[in-house]
């Protein structure tokens, strides 16, 4: 019998990185720094903490990044957003990322504070685009600044191209890197990636990926980015709600032949939403030729 996953082509070694959350509580603080020290040996090119809503963890994201580049040879890159906030406040917090030592920045739009049915309105003190935030991060300082792509469309915008010009306009107002929603079905991202280079986008276009925790919570957010759920995915977890171990197979599998599919394809670097979990995605970056780092190794073995 096949096995489920079949062995990748010979390749160059795969880049990866993880995106973490603030904790909300000290359990949640514990399980954070755990996935952190599991993930850390694996050489990630850099590890990003998201920004709140409106935000909402401004503080506990600062907190967050701050000991990431204080106790750990991580590379931190801390998620910014422009929505409910003034020029000088979101300028504050680029200033106070450069002092602690964060010279990377995710640079985002962000939600509406009601969420994606409301229409954005931008503060008007405030940065009114991405664009106009990337600009003003650049004139910060030594700043590199990664952006968000949507292969598959941004929920309130009117086409696929008109994402594609958005990413453009970032690109041109000096971003260095874009990271794509997350996805399941590979010829998304593709095909997004041929529209952005046929508009002379030559930056990175990292793929995102979410391995499945829990599939109705994935698949409900999922549907409120814009990002598809596949039938075909459906049915991979259909009846597993109440199977907590034959999901996590299954999830890990499905996973799996996602990320060695993208690698088979040529993609050299994935972000992976780790959602503060790292057994999961710690197997998948094992099965793609990634090995823990001995202490002083300076990079992964592939």
């Amino acid at each position: 019998m096949q096995a489920f996953v079949r062995p990748s082509r010979a390749r160059a070694p795969v880049a990866v990185s993880f995106e973490f959350f603030p904790p909300k509580s000290p359990d949640m603080e514990d399980q954070l720094w755990q996935s952190v020290a599991r993930l850390a040996p694996l050489g990630p090119e850099f590890v990003s903490v998201t920004y709140g809503a409106g935000g909402s963890t401004r503080e506990r994201t600062h907190a967050t990044v701050a000991r990431i580049a204080r106790e750990t040879d991580l590379k931190p890159a801390a998620h910014l957003t422009c929505v409910g906030a003034t020029k000088d406040e979101v300028d504050e917090v680029v200033r106070r990322y450069g002092e602690a030592g964060v010279r990377h920045v995710v640079a985002l739009r962000g939600d509406p504070p009601g969420g994606l049915d409301e229409p954005y309105r931008a503060h008007p003190q405030g940065y009114q685009r991405t664009e106009d935030l990337v600009a003003a991060i650049k004139r910060a300082g030594d700043f590199e600044v990664s952006v968000s792509a949507y292969p598959e469309g941004h929920p309130q915008s009117e086409n696929l191209l008109k994402d594609v010009e958005a990413l453009k306009r970032k690109v041109d107002a000096g971003a260095d890197r874009a990271i794509t929603q997350f996805f399941f079905d590979n010829d998304v991202y593709f095909r997004f990636l041929d529209m952005a280079r046929a508009a002379g986008i030559a930056i990175p276009i990292v793929p995102g990926v979410v391995p499945v925790q829990n599939f109705r919570q994935t698949a409900n957010f999922a549907r409120k980015t814009g990002a598809g759920v596949p039938a075909w995915l459906a049915r991979r977890f259909e009846g597993l709600d109440d199977d907590v171990a034959t999901r996590r197979l299954v999830a890990a599998a499905v996973c799996a032949e996602q990320v060695i599919d993208l690698v088979d394809r040529g993609v050299g670097h994935i972000h992976f939403y780790t959602m503060n979990k790292a057994d999961l995605v710690f197997a998948i970056c094992h099965l793609i030729g990634l090995r823990a780092q001995a202490p002083g190794t300076a990079e992964a073995a592939a």
